[in-house]
């Protein structure tokens, strides 16, 4: 007989569908029509009923199968009140099928860390700015992120009444990155992406230090991967403190599996063992090719105005 699939393979497989539920979570939110809107530390700050339910949903389908996991979401809630038709208790057949990576076959459920980021780009969501909006399910081992899901709820919400709604892709260091096609952006062009609603002068500063050929601004830090990944943008840079773990340890994963880089501002990696402070707080750097073209440009007046 086969042996069981790895644990990483089945908390992967898992987060697939969970992943997809909270999609349909978001969705539902946003058609019924009151979103709930709760103001967090200001107005860019936010926090919606589909925050919660989401939130909700993933970290108690997640710690139903896996108890010895540890899981941190982005919203403070209190874990009960999770009514039963929250719980997402499938997986994706596709995902299991697949090796696990010779260096993770062993992993135990107590050495992961899965970070939630249930609705990414909540400002963008309130607005109607849909596909900017992600769903985050980042794991990690070792301090390290190592596998990701992203969910993009309104994927193709523009194509039409007909359109599929929704995407999700995944990946896992050693294995590559799935449910999109990998695009380079063009040779020899630099397209920044960056922040939409948290600008500043040093945000700016950077950008400018850059010299880039367009500045791509847009909500959600999953969204800010995917336009590198997808070859839209060439880098994605944030300086500024704003940024969180539950921000970047899914979208990091699938980069990484695909070969690209992210570090914060200053070329330092992000860790996520459960201990980490919740901040990434001397910003980001990503790209999918080129990334020593860009650190190389970071002025040192930036780097030394963001302490990690």
């Amino acid at each position: 007989s086969m042996a069981s699939p790895a644990l990483l393979m089945r908390v992967v497989a898992s987060a697939y569908s969970v992943a997809e539920k909270a999609a349909t979570i978001v969705r539902n939110v946003m058609s019924a029509g009151d979103l709930g809107i709760v103001e967090k530390a200001g107005p860019n700050d936010l926090q919606t009923k589909a925050d919660r339910l989401v939130q909700m949903s993933i970290c108690a389908s997640l710690a139903r199968k896996f108890p010895k996991v540890t899981i941190i979401g982005e919203e403070e809630l209190p874990n009960d009140d999770v009514t039963e038709d929250l719980i997402e208790g499938g997986h994706c057949e596709e995902i299991l099928k697949k090796p696990c990576p010779a260096q993770y076959t062993g992993i135990k459920e107590e050495e992961l860390v899965i970070w939630v980021d249930p609705l990414d780009g909540t400002k963008e969501y309130t607005e109607g700015l849909l596909d900017h909006v992600t769903v985050l399910i980042g794991i990690a081992y070792g301090g390290k992120a190592i596998a990701g899901v992203i969910n993009q709820p309104y994927y193709n919400y523009e194509a039409g009444a007909n359109a599929v709604l929704g995407r999700t892709i995944w990946g896992v260091l050693g294995m590559g990155a799935f449910g999109f096609q990998l695009t380079e952006a063009p040779a020899g062009k630099h397209i920044v992406v960056t922040t939409r609603s948290h600008s500043s002068a040093l945000v700016n500063e950077c950008i400018t230090a850059l010299n880039p050929d367009a500045v791509i601004r847009v909500g959600g830090a999953g969204n800010k991967i995917i336009q590198l990944i997808e070859g839209k943008a060439s880098a994605y840079v944030f300086a500024s403190p704003g940024c969180k773990k539950w921000d970047t340890c899914a979208p990091e994963a699938i980069l990484h599996a695909v070969g690209g880089k992210i570090t914060d501002i200053r070329g330092n990696p992000f860790q996520y063992n459960k201990e980490v402070k919740h901040m990434n707080s001397a910003g980001v750097l990503a790209t999918l090719r080129n990334y020593d073209y860009y650190a190389s440009r970071i002025p040192n007046t930036v780097k030394e105005s963001l302490v990690p």
